[in-house]
């Protein structure tokens, strides 16, 4: 008779045979030992789950008829203490009836009838042991997908609370860097004006009503900020000019003198062409003295075709120019200043632009507060600038809105000692 091959499985299972007689046990281990199965051997029911006890066991063949505990009584037990282990039974055709007792009372598996074929006892078993082999799997993968969905959560969970860390960590790194870029940019500005004298704060002047301009017309937040950059640097490409130049008023200057001041617009733009955040604050910068007729320069642009931005910085500018004399020898006061840019709507100057001004400058008479003033000795840290900070020379030391710290604080009362004079410091009222 040709028995089957071995299973591959096979080494890793462990079987228990149980019956009274040496003869059917000895058969038994002969019959399975070459399959590379381990083999146990108990005598009866008792030996049977002391064996349990002890061992790891897989499949249980257990004969029907036993003295003592009969085959029924010790499957079910083996069910009862160890649910996982395949059961099978050995069985004449004379004990049917109990054979069908101990399959409802054991739940097992097959019942193998004496004489039994060999191949077909192997199969049988095999076939048992594969099927376990399966279950035995698919309860680790089970454990194993359900830790991983455990592990997969926190995973999620951690990786959110680090994705968050991050981007908040990204945010202030952002914040910092614009903040950063903006101080540069008021430094730079301050350097320019150290030149300009009593005029020393224009650009900054410039700048905030600009920005101030820019909310009025719906400009979105980042063009808002290229126009308040081009305020602080619309006279950049006066850098290399002359000082007499600088502080002559444009109404006294030589046609000579005004070909050069003309060219400032296209340097200032040119000075900033290699810095890419600066590029749209460029065109900005070389429109500034475009005129809505056409009468402008450098490009001679008109109407719509004069960069909005160029069209805001021009009416804010000559705001500013006319009343500390850059036009002209006479400075004008604001409401002079307003009406002389009021009288040029539609000519000099974009007519929605001068409609803005008045009315920020309207709001502004009635809105804003210059807050209380007090002297370094009183700062305290967190206090905001309610204007510009600027020394009797005419030089500006920090912008309105710049939040003061400690380091700022000691550095404004050291100023104060060593210059031997009082400084006047305008906080706003909600810091003081």
């Amino acid at each position: 008779m040709s028995l089957a091959a071995p299973s591959p499985a096979a080494p890793n299972f462990t079987i228990l045979c149980v019956d009274d007689e040496a003869n059917i046990l000895s058969a038994l281990r002969r019959l399975f030992r070459p399959q590379g199965y381990t083999v146990l051997m108990a005598g009866g029911g008792e030996e049977g789950l002391e064996t349990l006890a002890r061992e790891h066991v897989d499949l249980i063949i257990s004969d029907m008829r036993m003295p003592g505990m009969d085959g029924a009584t010790f499957l079910a037990k083996a069910r009862q203490q160890y649910p996982d282990t395949v059961r099978l039974l050995l069985t004449g055709y004379a004990d049917m009836e109990s054979t069908i007792a101990a399959i409802n009372a054991g739940q097992i598996a097959r019942y193998i009838a004496k004489p039994w074929n060999d191949q077909d006892v192997i199969l049988t078993v095999r076939e048992a042991l594969e099927r376990k082999a399966l279950e035995r799997e698919k309860k680790r993968l089970e454990a194993l997908t359900l830790r991983q969905n455990e592990e997969l959560k926190e995973l999620n969970a951690s990786l959110e609370q680090k994705v968050e860390a991050r981007t908040s960590e990204l945010k202030i790194a952002h914040e910092k860097l614009k903040q950063h870029f903006l101080t540069s940019i008021r430094v730079f500005s301050n350097l320019i004006e150290l030149r300009e004298g009593a005029s020393a704060g224009h650009s900054r002047r410039v700048a905030d009503l600009a920005r101030k301009l820019a909310l009025k017309l719906n400009f979105p937040g980042a063009e808002v900020q290229d126009v308040m950059l081009a305020g602080l640097l619309h006279d950049v490409g006066k850098i290399g000019m002359p000082d007499e130049l600088i502080s002559k008023p444009v109404s006294h200057m030589s046609g000579d003198e005004l070909g050069v001041l003309r060219k400032h617009p296209v340097t200032g733009q040119a000075a900033l062409m290699g810095i890419e955040n600066l590029r749209k604050a460029g065109t900005f910068i070389r429109g500034h003295h475009e005129r809505w007729d056409g009468q402008g320069y450098p490009d001679r642009l008109s109407g719509l075709a004069i960069p909005f931005g160029a069209r805001i910085i021009a009416v804010a500018n000559d705001f500013d120019g006319l009343q500390i004399g850059s036009h002209s020898p006479r400075r004008l006061k604001p409401d002079e200043a307003i009406a002389f840019i009021q009288q040029n709507r539609g000519k000099r100057y974009c007519p929605q632009v001068v409609d803005a001004l008045v009315e920020v400058l309207g709001v502004a008479e009635t809105t804003v507060s210059t807050g209380g003033e007090v002297n370094p000795a009183a700062l305290k840290p967190g206090m905001v600038l309610a204007r510009d900070l600027v020394t009797r020379d005419g030089v500006m030391l920090l912008a309105a809105d710049f939040v003061l710290d400690e380091s700022l604080i000691r550095q404004l009362r050291e100023l104060e000692a060593s210059e031997g004079t009082r400084l006047i410091i305008a906080i706003r009222p909600e810091h003081k």
